[in-house]
């Protein structure tokens, strides 16, 4: 059954909405790590214990997306977004009112758990409102909200920590996401077009099946997999090089990005108006040949000016962010909309496991000097400039099956 496009208002106003989603659930995500000092002092915890608290984020958005693949799909769009969006509301307000740690640590479970749930919903919701032909723009518009979180949510977040505590945070982003559920569910159509073409598949092991029996998704997933180890294995880095290789001072810091994520802001729609007109694959293999410089002057940098620093860290990324928008566009392609909400519940798994292995994989390479300066990040380097080539050959070997 053939469907309209909706209206461009009422486009603005998904992708508004869908941006503010993801923006609340990754500030959620984002906010603790500045914190930690703060945590490890009130809650007398040790180092490990406090890495527990932000890798338990990440561990329960790993299983619950996969659990969700089974039968994410059986549902209207609008509806699981509710659900979920109400469990990540929970789970933050929690966060706020947490006597200690263990209960902080089971409700960072929860947050987790829902907000891995969020992102695959996200794109899943693009895929299907959006047409191919258009889809780059929308998706780079809603991927934007990482780089306002970075810019605005964070430092915004860090000052209501030090101006009254760190619960004031997580009650603000609480108590936004609680807004936000009630715009969701008054001004959000049903979103269930995916639904109509009766091929919706309820057999949880067949759902799982199809996703990794068929030689297309399976390439989706391997492209996630090597392009976060092109990507994220020198981002965890790229401050502790900065500081003790270059000199920045803790404040100093703070314009990487500054500087880097306001220039994302306004950029990453223009590679998404590229993309829907040049093709997604040709843009992604233009940003990434210019991610490689990026990549090798950050990760090769000698001691040099603040400045000509910074030129080499926000071109990193523009190119490197500018890419992610093709390339999640190609990959949200390359399942019928009925299967995409699963498919992408998988990929937001994959895609987890990723974050976690390319930077275990930088802190196995990494060494410090005895004057407290960073080794070896050139390999870092090196690696992700081989992972981005090998990114741009699976690239060329998706095909889009959704128009």
């Amino acid at each position: 059954m053939a469907t309209t496009e909706p209206p461009v208002m009422n486009e603005k106003l998904l992708l508004f909405t869908l941006a503010i989603v993801q923006f609340t659930h990754i500030l959620d995500f984002m906010i603790i790590m500045p914190l930690g000092s703060q945590f490890m002092r009130i809650f007398d915890i040790s180092p490990g214990q406090f890495s527990l608290m932000v890798s338990a984020y990440a561990g329960s958005a790993f299983v619950m997306g996969l659990f969700s693949a089974m039968f994410i799909d059986r549902f209207g769009r609008k509806q699981a977004l509710l659900i979920s969006y109400i469990g990540f509301t929970i789970g933050t307000l929690a966060c706020a009112a947490a006597p200690g740690y263990l209960v902080f640590l089971a409700a960072r479970s929860i947050t987790g758990a829902f907000g891995g749930i969020l992102e695959a919903l996200v794109l899943s919701i693009v895929g299907d409102a959006i047409p191919l032909k258009r889809r780059a723009k929308a998706m780079g518009t809603v991927m934007t909200a990482f780089s306002v979180a970075s810019v605005i949510g964070v430092p915004a977040g860090i000052y209501l920590a030090a101006e009254f505590s760190w619960r004031a945070p997580f009650l603000t982003v609480g108590v936004l996401a609680l807004l936000l559920t009630f715009c969701i569910y008054f001004f959000l159509p049903p979103l269930r077009d995916h639904l109509e073409s009766g091929n919706i598949q309820r057999n949880p092991l067949r759902v799982m099946g199809n996703i990794f029996g068929d030689a297309n998704q399976r390439r989706a997933l391997l492209f996630t997999v090597i392009l976060m180890l092109g990507h994220f294995t020198i981002i965890p880095f790229i401050a502790p090089y900065m500081q003790l290789n270059i000199g920045f001072s803790d404040y100093q810091v703070t314009y990487i990005y500054l500087i880097g994520g306001t220039l994302t802001v306004f950029l990453l729609p223009f590679f998404g108006r590229l993309a829907d007109r040049y093709g997604h694959a040709i843009v992604f293999t233009v940003s990434s040949l210019f991610a490689l410089f990026s990549i090798f002057a950050i990760t090769n940098l000698p001691s040099v000016s603040i400045g000509l620093a910074l030129c080499a860290t926000s071109s990193f990324f523009v190119v490197a962010s500018g890419r992610n928008v093709p390339a999640t566009t190609m990959v949200t392609s390359v399942v019928r909309p009925e299967s995409r909400g699963s498919f992408m519940s998988v990929r937001a798994s994959v895609q987890q496991m990723a974050l976690a292995l390319s930077s275990f994989l930088a802190g196995l390479i990494i060494t410090k000097n005895g004057d407290g300066s960073l080794s070896n990040y050139q390999y870092v380097g090196y690696i992700a400039i081989i992972m981005s080539l090998v990114a741009v050959g699976v690239a060329w070997r998706l095909k889009l099956v959704d128009s």
